[in-house]
């Protein structure tokens, strides 16, 4: 028989074997089924929920930030901004191929081709940890020309900007590495899969917004002075 669930915006085919169904759907042990097995307890919309409500929070958290960046901008009689470091340009780069690439692994998955999924989602790791090294040898470039957090008004919104993006980039690697930690177990139920699914959806959304924030922040730092 064959198994279809719909989702937010996708739908899931599982062919199952023979023989008559399990627990109501066709699947060992998922729980999910009601009667004719028509209904899940699991939707990957509440993950990608769950990413939305993050992303809201952050987002409220770098408005206010890019406020008072704008307002001290335009009142303070110390405000010297630097010259931006080029390797910036490199962490733009590498963060906007890996919001490509793990679109590529996202869809991969969907088309149920569990090694192009992997290597996807490993490379846009890469591509992550590259931008956190990046950010960190224009950090350390900075320092050695002396300019420090405390140096002026622009030196401390540059890093408190870089720094806080960086670190909510740093749990969307945690994410992605979870993910990679996962993508060879097998899922023998439907349930099991819709849940793969919906973590895979809520990280791509994060990511993707991960990278549109550097976008705008380096965008605010380069030409707002």
């Amino acid at each position: 028989m064959a198994a279809t669930v719909t989702g937010a915006d996708q739908i899931v085919n599982v062919a199952v074997g023979g023989g008559p169904p399990k627990n109501g759907n066709g699947y060992h042990g998922n729980g999910g089924g009601h009667g004719n097995g028509e209904h899940f307890r699991f939707s990957p919309a509440r993950y990608r929920l769950g990413a939305w409500f993050a992303i809201v929070s952050i987002l409220m958290l770098f408005v206010a930030l890019t406020s008072a960046f704008i307002v001290r901008s335009a009142s303070a009689t110390d405000w010297q901004p630097i010259a931006i470091p080029k390797v910036l340009w490199l962490s733009t780069a590498l963060i906007l191929i890996s919001s490509i690439t793990i679109e590529i692994s996202r869809r991969s998955l969907k088309q149920k081709s569990d090694s192009g999924y992997g290597l996807w989602l490993a490379i846009t790791t890469v591509l992550g940890l590259g931008f956190l090294g990046s950010q960190v040898f224009a950090w350390r470039q900075l320092a050695r020309q002396g300019i420090y957090l405390a140096s002026n008004p622009y030196n401390s919104f540059f890093y408190l900007f870089t720094v806080a993006h960086a670190l909510h980039l740093l749990g969307g690697l945690c994410a992605l590495g979870y993910l990679l930690a996962r993508k060879s177990k097998y899922r023998n139920t439907l349930d099991g899969e819709l849940r793969r699914i919906g973590s895979v959806d809520a990280v791509s959304i994060y990511w993707h917004f991960m990278d549109v924030l550097w976008v705008g922040l380096f965008g605010l730092l380069m030409f707002w002075k």
